[in-house]
């Protein structure tokens, strides 16, 4: 906290970093803004990336894995999710609502306190919450909230040098799961998905506030397969391991008829 305070200003900190209560410590403050998106996608595009990582490069993904032994490298995600390996169960797939839920320990047990810390923390900390899924219009709606830092960021956006670096930054190798696998982890991931659903709302009601028109396509639905499934399937294991990873492309993880 003293250290990005000292930082001159204007400047953007972007990082990972579990939600910090400045005021707690007397200090002001800063604007919090992020993004989030689907968390099933999340999870795949970090599945596949740490193994073989994008287009940039063959070697990128041995150099960010050097220990990673073949087996794990080439380990079936459905054997991963259905076996119940600790990358694929609980709580390494409770990622997005510690990161908003803070500091406190019991911010990485999968529950309803954590989650509704998280909602709290949106509400009361950040500016804007915005999905991946709808990128240009969480851009829109930083230019309005803050032009002195993001003025312009939909002409840089769909410029032809950003595109070209966008496009090689898409997780190589990556593939849809099984049904089955998928029930079993949408049922895993129910409270991220309720947290996700809750941004997406919120996003939706701060684009009606300023009259922005939204140009994005729908936004995903939980499949009524995935919805049935919650109601019966058993509590997921739980595990002491958190994940570390990186946020890549935005295919979707479902292609609807």
């Amino acid at each position: 906290m003293k250290n990005i305070s000292n930082i001159p200003q204007p400047f953007l900190y972007t990082r990972h970093v579990h939600f910090l209560n400045f005021t707690r410590f007397r200090i002001e403050q800063p604007v919090y803004i992020n993004i989030i998106r689907d968390p099933i996608n999340r999870f795949l595009s970090n599945y596949f990336f740490r193994r073989f990582g994008d287009w940039r490069g063959e070697q990128n993904h041995l150099i960010r894995t050097p220990g990673m032994k073949d087996d794990e490298r080439y380990l079936d995600i459905n054997v991963c999710i259905l076996e119940n390996y600790p990358e694929c169960s609980n709580p390494r797939v409770f990622y997005i609502i510690p990161y908003f839920c803070g500091q406190h320990p019991q911010c990485r047990e999968p529950g309803v306190w954590a989650l509704e810390r998280a909602k709290q923390n949106v509400l009361e900390n950040y500016l804007l919450v915005g999905i991946l899924e709808e990128l240009e219009d969480v851009l829109l709606l930083l230019e309005r909230l803050l032009p002195h830092y993001f003025t312009g960021v939909l002409n840089i956006y769909k410029s032809p040098d950003y595109r070209k670096m966008g496009n090689m930054t898409g997780t190589v190798r990556k593939h849809t799961p099984t049904l089955e696998a998928l029930q079993v982890l949408y049922h895993r991931m129910r409270y991220e998905y309720e947290f996700y659903n809750f941004i997406r709302d919120q996003f939706h009601l701060t684009k009606k506030k300023i009259g922005l028109k939204s140009v994005s396509q729908p936004p995903a639905y939980s499949p009524a397969f995935l919805r049935e499934l919650a109601l019966r399937t058993p509590e997921p294991l739980d595990e002491d391991e958190e994940l570390d990873t990186d946020l890549e492309d935005a295919n979707s993880w479902l292609v609807h008829p």
